[in-house]
């Protein structure tokens, strides 16, 4: 799996790609439905495969002060596109260059001459160039004047609804999990470089690895069941605090996670918290007498949910 940007150029083992288009965060179903698409027509017309992405996201460009909202990290979407079969992501940088670009420059220039693209899929409400004015009909229009074939594949429901990252992002909010999770088609996943804490988890009895949540957006605050991935590979179940701490001084957000049965040091190793189920709201206990009794509750309690 090849990480490409423009500045870098396209090799010439990836000219006349197939290229599956869009900002692809959360890659859920709906995104995995245009990729998908592009492997199977890059399939039958032997070409390889390139999956366009966003960084940032326009969406921070625009509106620099708005909340985290991320799903996935850069690595993390390389690796999901690498797992769905594409040769190589290529990476658009959003700044102002590309904001202004008009929407038939961006096909001509960066499809046709830079890319060298034959093919090119997006999802049906895809919206490219200055002011958003390029869609999907544009695309196809433009884009057969400069041998570029392009398709728009339909959106992907769930419920009698169209799945979107906005969508996910509602439920996250909510505490629906289980929500998030069919339509990301997987749990939820955090990703980030564990750092050093006060040492209270280990006093209490429950050492926790703690990243912090970036770019990312903000799931409901509480205790939940999680799987661990360390960057050997491995894959841990235990249990996770998300939230501010309500017990301790000063109030500090974190994602704090309790492996089972694991003994080993994590501090400054890249791990992936997935958040398989919620399991309450985080809340002050009287005394660290009852919020340990609670932590062993929470334990059994996803322990059962992950088995």
């Amino acid at each position: 799996m090849q990480r490409l940007t423009l500045a870098g150029g396209i090799p010439d083992d990836l000219k006349g790609s197939i290229v599956a288009l869009g900002n692809f965060d959360g890659f859920h179903l709906g995104h995995q439905a245009v990729v998908n698409r592009a492997i199977q027509r890059a399939f039958h017309e032997r070409r390889p495969v390139i999956v366009a992405t966003f960084e940032p996201h326009p969406v921070r460009h625009f509106r620099p002060d708005v909340p985290p909202f991320r799903l996935t990290s850069l690595d993390q979407r390389e690796h999901l596109f690498a797992h769905a079969g594409a040769d190589a992501m290529l990476v658009f940088e959003f700044g102002a260059a590309l904001a202004s670009m008009d929407a038939e420059e961006f096909v001509s220039n960066v499809l046709g001459e830079q890319i060298g693209a034959a093919g090119v899929v997006t999802g049906d409400d895809f919206s490219f160039g200055k002011g958003r004015r390029g869609d999907a009909a544009l695309l196809k229009e433009v884009g057969d004047t400069y041998a570029i074939a392009a398709e728009a594949v339909l959106q992907v429901e769930l419920n009698g609804e169209r799945i979107s990252s906005g969508r996910i992002r509602e439920e996250l909010i909510a505490g629906n999990i289980g929500e998030a999770t069919h339509m990301l088609s997987r749990d939820y996943a955090i990703e980030g470089v564990v750092q050093h804490g006060d040492g209270r988890g280990r006093d209490l009895g429950y050492p926790t690895a703690n990243i912090e949540m970036s770019d990312y957006q903000r799931p409901k605050y509480g205790i939940y069941a999680v799987r661990v991935t360390l960057d050997d590979g491995s894959e841990h179940p235990g249990v996770a605090s998300l939230g501010v701490r309500p017990m301790f001084d000063p109030a500090q957000e974190l994602l704090e996670a309790y492996l089972f049965d694991f003994d080993g040091d994590l501090y400054g190793r890249k791990i992936e918290i997935a958040l398989h189920a919620y399991l309450r709201e985080e809340r002050k206990f009287e005394g660290l007498e009852a919020l340990t009794a609670q932590m062993r509750e929470d334990e059994a309690a996803a322990r059962q949910l992950l088995a």
